[in-house]
């Protein structure tokens, strides 16, 4: 029996595998006794632990920060990483079924995290048990790697190499196929602003993500509503006005995507204040963000529109809020693989602020980076060249972060196929149960491929 049989013969195992995840808001909450990241990932953990413990493996829960499961044996470790935790999903943001409830329809998989990233985590479960089933020798032990909060920090990972160790090869099932040789940088900041009149403004549900609705207090005499709606209408973005007692409050909307690729979004949060100022609002708040960040996503107005051959940095804010009259926002820059990130830091400190407000640097992490021909690329992308038949597409480069960051000999290797958009951190994320099954595939692949190394 091929492998490609024995794949499909879990299809069933593997959509309930899903569904039953899904059905854990496993996005971070309050930390709680036992809970470091909330309950609803430290749930999803635990069930998919439970899972892979009912299936014959060895598990390990560290904490309910992360655990594993492993067989195999040997002193060299493979080790496939994956995360449980999603980002937030609501209905209002545009969801046509409840993200959290798996729906089926005609083969595609609807829910938050069918693709990003637990639908991985149950092909990559099924795939060790493909593994298994083919009685092959097994030289190293093979450990599936779970963690819970790698999108809000990967303190779970961090959590993990402080007890275990390292890898000495290994994939994240979390970028895309065939492999991603090259991850850029990130900048963490914030924005801080008290000089405006403004009276409210919220957008916006985490820092990695577009911001895809935005509602500000307004006084009604600061600006026009005729060429604010203008302005808006040209652009064909939507939102909503109502007044109360000299009062606007505007809602904008707009569209979510990755901060990665803030140029595929449309944000929300830029939207309602360059509309401001370009309906004559005079406002100190109003011109800080225009000059630094406008509707641009390339850091133009931070001094640091910068690009090395495998990309250009990106620019989102993600998130803004008011309070006690200080209007505070996040900043993601994610800055070219080549570029340390010390060195666009320095380029945009003479833009970081000015009599109207502040930018503040939070926290760097540098870019990862390997060689397309080092051996741990290469073995993986000849295992998805040998199972797709494909050979025209090449392992890449990318803006998202993934664990392989935080781990050595590691690379983002799938979940995505190449030219398609999942809606992953968006609504209506989806995948199709035969590009699950085909994930599995090379999965098991990619593993006789580091078990020969």
């Amino acid at each position: 029996m091929n492998v490609r049989t024995m794949v499909i013969g879990y299809r069933d195992e593997l959509v309930d595998r899903l569904g039953r995840l899904v059905a854990i808001n496993s996005t971070e909450g309050v930390p709680a006794e036992g809970a470091p990241f909330g309950t609803g990932p430290r749930d999803a953990l635990q069930l998919a632990l439970r899972m892979l413990e009912e299936d014959g493996f060895r598990t390990v829960n560290l904490d309910n920060y992360c655990g594993y499961a492993e067989f195999g044996e040997g002193n060299e470790l493979i080790g496939v990483i994956g995360h449980l935790d999603v980002v937030p999903a609501n209905m209002e943001d545009g969801w046509n079924t409840d993200p959290f409830v798996m729906t089926e329809k005609d083969g595609i998989l609807y829910g938050r995290g069918v693709d990003d990233d637990k639908g991985a985590v149950v092909a990559s479960m099924i795939a060790l048990k493909v593994l298994r089933d083919l009685k092959v020798p097994v030289n190293k032990r093979i450990r599936l790697i779970m963690g819970t909060n790698e999108e809000t920090g990967s303190r779970c990972l961090e959590y993990y190499v402080n007890h275990e160790g390292h890898v000495d090869y290994g994939f994240t099932p979390d970028g895309d196929f065939p492999g991603v040789h090259g991850e850029k940088g990130m900048i963490g900041a914030e924005f801080h602003c008290a000089d405006t009149s403004i009276l409210d403004i919220r957008g916006g549900t985490a820092r990695n993500i577009v911001c895809a609705r935005c509602t500000a207090k307004v006084p009604k005499t600061c600006y026009s509503s005729k060429k604010f709606g203008d302005w808006l209408h040209n652009l064909n973005i939507d939102f909503d006005v109502t007044e109360e007692d000299g009062i606007n409050t505007i809602t904008v909307y707009g569209k979510a995507a990755h901060a990665s690729t803030p140029e595929i979004g449309v944000n929300a949060i830029s939207c309602l204040i360059v509309a401001l100022k370009e309906a004559g609002m005079q406002d100190p708040f109003v011109d800080f963000y225009c000059s630094r960040f406008g509707l641009a996503t390339d850091g133009s107005g931070l001094n640091a529109k910068l690009e090395d051959e495998f990309g250009v940095l990106t620019l989102n804010i993600g998130m803004i809020s008011m309070n006690d009259g200080v209007i505070t926002g996040t900043i993601d820059i994610r800055t070219p693989v080549t570029m340390s990130t010390k060195s666009v830091v320095k380029a945009m400190t003479p833009r970081l602020s000015d009599a109207n407000g502040e930018i503040e640097i939070l926290g760097t992490v540098e870019p990862l980076y390997f060689p397309v021909d080092s051996q741990l690329v290469s073995s993986l992308l000849s295992a998805y060249q040998e199972v797709t038949g494909d050979t025209e597409s090449k392992p890449m480069t990318m803006g998202g972060g993934t664990y392989a960051k935080g781990i050595k000999n590691t690379i983002a290797f799938g979940c995505s196929f190449p030219g398609k958009d999942y809606h992953i951190h968006d609504a209506n994320e989806f995948v199709g149960i035969d590009e699950l099954l085909l994930q599995t595939e090379i999965y098991v692949h990619a593993l006789l491929k580091l078990l020969e190394i």
